[in-house]
């Protein structure tokens, strides 16, 4: 059996959005997000695990934006203050998917770093955000 094109249009970068602190962000140049439960085997009686104990809940998030929207961030703070300080906010992950949107929230972010990373040659500038977040809502 020959199956050619199956999928037919996958989701990439381009059916992707994200949307934070009220406005869609179009200077973002990568997005990562995941969690985990730590889950082990539950050793007893023999050589085989008994049953399944469950651990804590760990989620993790970054983004990397362009210098316009690490600037655009920085005028939504008052002067003197760091994009640490602004409060929890979410982010609404988006995906086109064949005419069907789904989306993820990554939830009561906080901005962890800040900086800039530019060198000779660069065209633009980026810097990746490592992100807090307690929880990530899958497909709601």
């Amino acid at each position: 059996m020959n199956i050619i094109n199956h999928f037919g249009r996958v989701a990439g970068w381009n059916s992707t959005k994200l949307r934070m602190l009220g406005r869609d962000v179009v200077g973002i140049t990568e997005l990562s997000y995941d969690d985990n439960v730590e889950i082990e085997g539950i050793k007893g009686a023999g050589q085989y695990d008994i049953g399944v104990g469950e651990g804590n809940y760990e989620a993790k998030a970054s983004i990397t934006l362009t210098q316009e929207e690490r600037l655009a961030l920085l005028d939504s703070v008052p002067f003197g203050r760091k994009l640490q300080d602004i409060d929890a906010f979410p982010i609404i992950v988006s995906y086109d998917y064949g005419g069907t949107i789904y989306k993820d929230v990554i939830r009561a972010c906080r901005i962890k770093n800040n900086g800039v990373e530019v060198k000779q040659g660069d065209k633009s500038i980026a810097y990746k955000f490592e992100l807090y977040t307690p929880k990530i809502d899958w497909n709601v």
